[in-house]
């Protein structure tokens, strides 16, 4: 008889310092071979002769909290999927996040495994993938059976994980045994712009796990940077070590202290990647490059973490310039649903008049700008995530060298095909402003200078200005330690 084994995703990295909650309509929601086709498994499973049985695939990307009527809805499929299944199941891969902040619940990762456990009991095999920014805690790790973050930031080694968990997961099935993943917390808090994987000490982290994993003994060993952008009690770094056999366990407790003291160890060289300015700084350093193009980083309102995208206040900045040193600018994107809107039955070539911004606050104010239409496109995925993610429009500014992609939805736009289905190519411009933090890989290769402008808003990098109220204290740099 084949065996059989429950795939499910639901990745949301709840921001809460934004005034939207994610709704099931913010979903990328599929179900049966249309969920298999988004979750880069890959042929691992069907290579070893086991039955793939598709629960939900349910994407938020990065938001707001979830709303409970929407997270009731994904858990319920889920767990509806697996009562169905349940006396044909062998085993259970699952992509969370750990940053998915429900309201009235906290953690909805750490709910779905509770859940879920409930019904299959402790034994059958979970394998869970996730994003190192997500957040741990000792429950949700002993959930499962082995639990894995990518290794990259940004995150280029996505699938690669995905089909690396696969194949534990494969492992188990043919060669039972129970083990249970070793784990610990740290006292240490970090945005993800501060442990970006090409950069020490992160490249030594993975470096060290990577050594780990050639020890017999070890399954898998994997850092967890957590996510800053909720106040959680389960905020904060982790480890875990995963023993590869039962008689491991112990050697697995102990790898696990060696990789946590390695981390603290080397707490103070945690730092932004790149060059990083304040703001005036930034704008200037921009303008006196003599290369093209610069890529400069809204960091304030990073889209990759929950932000709304919406910020038109760098825009405001560059308006303000007295010289723009022949440069042209390419803002890519600013979030505003009522001027996607207005201008999605206006012909490319129309000149009009927009109120550009959403009011959400000062940093959202909006600007009255005449511009010319330039292409009406599409928002596309990344990293290697397909489908339509909302309407865009680009826009020339009358009277200014600058261009604006303008969106319907907040949406990162990290990689160059994204720009292009949008209309606007990015080596045509003196300077590209983008809603992120950490600079992604076609951006960096292709930029004569990316330079990270420390703007304020709802993904504030200085960790020690957020107002956390409920994570375990001391916690460095929080605390001083």
């Amino acid at each position: 008889m084949s065996k059989r084994v429950l795939v499910a995703q639901f990745v949301t990295e709840s921001n809460a310092n934004i005034p939207y909650k994610t709704d099931l309509e913010n979903y990328d929601l599929r179900f049966g071979e249309d969920a298999i086709s988004q979750m880069n498994m890959g042929t691992v499973f069907a290579d070893a002769g086991i039955e793939v049985v598709p629960s939900v695939y349910a994407n938020g990307f990065s938001g707001g909290v979830v709303t409970r009527n929407a997270f009731d809805y994904i858990e319920n499929r889920l767990l509806n999927d697996i009562r169905a299944n349940l006396g044909t199941l062998d085993g259970m891969f699952l992509h969370l996040h750990g940053a998915s902040e429900v309201e009235d619940i906290g953690s909805g990762d750490h709910h779905i495994l509770k859940e879920v456990r409930k019904l299959v009991g402790p034994y059958m095999p979970i394998v869970v993938a996730c994003d190192p920014h997500g957040n741990l805690c000792k429950e949700y790790v002993d959930g499962t059976t082995v639990i894995r973050s990518y290794r990259e930031s940004p995150h280029t080694d996505l699938a690669d994980t995905v089909k690396t968990c696969c194949r534990y997961l494969v492992d188990l099935l043919e060669h039972r045994r129970n083990i249970r993943p070793a784990y610990r917390k740290l006292p240490l808090i970090l945005g993800g712009e501060q442990s970006v994987s090409a950069d020490e000490p992160v490249r030594s982290i993975n470096q060290y796990m990577d050594e780990m994993e050639k020890d017999p003994r070890i399954l898998s060993a994997s850092w967890h940077v957590g996510y800053i952008r909720h106040d959680t009690d389960v905020a904060g770094c982790g480890v875990v070590v995963v023993p590869n056999s039962e008689a491991d366990q112990d050697y697995a407790e102990q790898k696990v202290d060696e990789l946590a003291a390695y981390v603290w160890e080397r707490r103070h060289e945690f730092h932004y990647t790149g060059l990083t300015q304040e703001p005036e700084e930034a704008i200037q350093s921009a303008l006196n490059c003599p290369g093209k193009p610069v890529f400069l980083t809204d960091s304030g309102d990073n889209t990759t973490s929950g932000s709304v995208g919406a910020n038109t206040w760098v825009l405001r900045q560059v308006m303000a310039l007295p010289d723009t040193k022949g440069k042209n600018f390419l803002f890519g994107c600013i979030t505003d649903p009522a001027v996607v809107a207005q201008l999605a039955d206006v012909p490319e070539g129309t000149k009009t008049h927009i109120r550009l911004g959403m009011d959400l606050d000062e940093l959202s104010r909006p600007v009255e700008l005449d511009v010319t239409v330039k292409h009406n496109g599409r928002l596309e995925g990344f990293m290697g995530y397909e489908g339509d993610y909302g309407a865009c429009v680009l826009v020339s500014v009358e009277g200014y060298p600058i261009d604006i992609i303008i969106a319907e939805a907040s949406h990162a736009v990290v990689e160059l095909h994204q720009f292009e289905a949008a209309g606007a190519h990015c080596a045509d411009y003196g300077v590209v402003i983008v809603k992120q933090g950490y600079i992604f890989p076609e951006l960096k290769e292709l930029g004569a200078l990316c330079v990270m402008s420390l703007t304020d808003g709802a993904t504030l990098q200085d960790t020690r200005r957020l107002p956390f109220k409920r994570i375990m204290r001391p916690m460095f740099p929080v605390d001083d330690i």
